[in-house]
């Protein structure tokens, strides 16, 4: 299993990006995909998660309306687009799947700063 995020960068408050995440070595359109982060000197935190479909979509309540999760099941891939970014959205953005076990992309970092 791996897992590759992209998309993240520097934005001013307000701002928005679209991270993706383009996953390989195993049946993607059949697991659940997730997003969390990861603060500077705070512990992960889950942040959105799409179902198998699509279908079904659920969220941390600080990004709802704000966030979006969604997927490509013909391209392996999952996005988070991201709007009207606070400053305390600052972290660092992770892919995650279980499949048979946990596993993590390497991260995209998200900074939002003027």
């Amino acid at each position: 299993v791996q897992l590759v995020e992209s998309g993240g960068g520097l934005v001013q408050p307000g701002g928005s990006l679209r991270l993706s995440c383009a996953a390989s070595g195993f049946t993607f359109s059949s697991y659940p995909m997730y997003w969390y982060r990861q603060a500077p000197g705070k512990g992960r935190e889950f942040v959105a998660r799409i179902s198998d479909t699509g279908a079904i979509t659920n969220y941390l309540d600080s990004v709802k309306g704000r966030f979006t999760i969604s997927r490509d099941n013909a391209k392996n891939t999952v996005y988070l687009q991201l709007n009207s970014l606070k400053p305390e959205d600052t972290a660092v953005y992770y892919c995650y799947a279980f499949v048979r076990y946990g596993y993590w992309g390497q991260g995209t970092q998200v900074t939002v700063s003027s």
